[in-house]
């Protein structure tokens, strides 16, 4: 009988811990925070949910920016230490987790004595198993480990905005590269150009057709056009150390493919609505995940200020007396008494901080809007402006032409050759700028939507 209320008085003291489990709580769950949200973006983009996760700069059809983008996202040095970032937070998850089970240890003692009342030595030794629980009556536990699942979350999206940025780092510094290229095959050419002029103009001088200054001005021009070959030489060499250190490697020498006007822009990007960054933005995501495990801290802080309930069993045997057999369970209650102020202090910090969080989070949402905002005018704005770039470039070419032949028979100075000619070598370079800006304004524009977007014509050929 008394082995049976014993068992019973256990069952129902279990059945009661399961009830506080369950029953109590404090703190609060959380919801996603409501943000101003306009109903479009201000310029009229193509519309269309199905934005990011596709490998976008595939369609730029240049297998070594491919090459490139690939090498990075596995060997940039950043992302290396994203990814054990994401490794380290999801131990700290296995290590929250622990605390739902009960702790088990064991002990072992022995000792040998003696002393004048007795003959011989009084030998002991034993062991023990020893169990605790820690019954979670506020939800405290469960609470870290939902902590430890929002900063496992987050740094999962801190590792998606990195990629994010990386892909765009390596793609617009390899269309600058391909921009410094395409600019010092103009600068070399209109130096070829301006030394076959130097050469005539030796020619006329050196048969007294034409005065010292014009032959001066001659070189001068030669000399603007070496020039621009050195500045662009050297820029060449730098972005090429830039993107080698987004590889992951050392300085090296970059693998080249399309030309700059050879890559493909693209004509129509969809965009999407701008409550969609709320769920397709890395950043914004993994402002939300530290927003959502600060909010639950306030409960963990909150769950302090009440009496926590340890369950605990010990049993154990001499070693030398196998007989002798103990066990003892029991249990202990302790809570605050003196210290509710400060308790109640942390509670607060945790709140404050909690709406730090909450105003980081709504201002990455408004800096997210912004950047999609700056990056689709740049893409509307750049594109006009490569086509008049374009445009001056082939006037200024034929009237560079014409003012030669103007020269060659006498009806003009030779100023005017110089002018134009030094307008036609501007313009080239500048309608070269201009594209390329065209191409990283697109790439920018796929970093601030958070991904790429889906093109359906090019559904077959994008993996």
């Amino acid at each position: 009988m008394k082995n049976l209320i014993k068992y019973m008085l256990i069952i129902g003291f279990t059945g009661l811990v399961f009830f506080l489990v369950e029953g109590c709580k404090v703190g609060r769950d959380y919801e996603r925070q409501p943000v101003e949200s306009p109903e479009s973006f201000q310029l009229d983009f193509p519309k269309d949910s199905s934005i990011s996760n596709i490998p976008w700069w595939r369609l730029f059809n240049d297998s070594v920016l491919v090459d490139l983008i690939d090498t990075a996202l596995v060997n940039n040095i950043n992302i290396q230490i994203a990814i054990s970032r994401i490794q380290e937070a999801e131990l700290q998850i296995d290590i929250a987790k622990a605390d739902y089970y009960p702790f088990i240890g064991y002990n072992a003692y022995g000792s040998s004595g003696t002393n004048s009342e007795v003959s011989g030595w009084n030998n002991a030794a034993g062991g023990g198993v020893n169990v605790s629980y820690t019954v979670d009556l506020w939800q405290k536990i469960k609470s870290m480990n939902k902590i430890a699942l929002q900063n496992y979350l987050a740094s999962e999206e801190a590792y998606k905005a990195l990629n994010i940025s990386i892909v765009s780092a390596v793609a617009s510094a390899y269309v600058s590269l391909r921009d410094i290229d395409n600019r010092i095959i103009i600068s070399q050419k209109t130096a070829e150009n301006f030394q076959e002029n130097l050469d005539v103009m030796q020619a006329r001088f050196n048969g007294g057709f034409i005065s010292e200054v014009d032959l001066s001005q001659s070189k001068i021009q030669l000399s603007e056009a070496k020039t621009a070959i050195e500045i662009f030489d050297r820029s060449r060499g730098q972005i090429e150390n830039a993107i080698s250190i987004l590889l992951g490697t050392p300085p090296k020498s970059i693998p080249r493919g399309n030309s700059l006007f050879d890559q493909i822009s693209i004509p129509e990007i969809p965009v999407g609505l701008p409550s969609e960054l709320l769920d397709r933005r890395p950043d914004i995501l993994q402002a939300e995940r530290n927003l959502h495990a600060q909010t639950l801290r306030i409960g963990v802080a909150e769950a302090l200020k009440y009496p926590s309930l340890t369950l605990s069993l010990d049993m154990g045997a001499q070693l030398v007396n196998p007989s002798f057999l103990f066990a003892d369970l029991g249990a202990q209650l302790l809570g605050p008494i003196f210290n509710a102020g400060r308790l109640q202090r942390n509670v607060e910090v945790e709140e404050a901080r909690t709406k730090q969080l909450l105003l980081n989070y709504e201002a990455t949402y408004l800096t997210a809007l912004q950047e999609v905002e700056d990056a689709m005018i740049a893409v509307e704005t750049y594109g006009r402006e490569y086509d008049l770039r374009n445009e001056q470039m082939q006037m200024a070419t034929k009237a560079s032409q014409l003012s030669w032949v103007r020269y060659d028979g006498g009806l003009t100075s030779y100023l005017e050759v110089l002018n134009l000619q030094t307008s036609q070598f501007n313009a080239e370079l500048r309608a070269s700028e201009a594209f390329k800006n065209e191409l990283t304004s697109v790439i920018k524009l796929y970093e601030a939507l958070g991904g790429g977007w889906y093109a359906p014509e090019n559904e077959q050929t994008v993996n």
